[in-house]
């Protein structure tokens, strides 16, 4: 899984018969390591909007969070972020990172 916000949303009236009802939405990568220059587009299946952190998945999973594991998708949001937490270590001892 990864970290994405979602910074859009893309209407198609005329898309795949298994995408029919689906919400697709534009997403920036977020988390150390991805490229934060690229956007994709990824299927909602938790109900998340514009501004929304979520997690989101790609490659062949993406398809097994849809109704129909045929569709033809390569991303899928698979959680809304409530919070992130990080912690770094000193001493013994982890600190949370805010």
């Amino acid at each position: 899984m990864k970290l994405g916000i979602v910074v859009g949303q893309v209407v198609a009236t005329r898309k795949d018969e298994n995408l029919t009802g689906s919400k697709l939405l534009i997403l920036r990568p977020c988390a150390p390591g991805q490229d934060e220059d690229s956007e994709l587009v990824a299927v909602d299946t938790v109900g998340s909007g514009v501004g929304e952190t979520v997690l989101y998945v790609r490659g062949s999973v993406a398809s097994r969070a849809m109704r129909c594991a045929d569709a033809p998708v390569d991303a899928s949001i698979v959680a809304i972020v409530d919070r992130i937490d990080r912690y770094r270590k000193e001493g013994d001892t982890w600190i949370i990172c805010r």
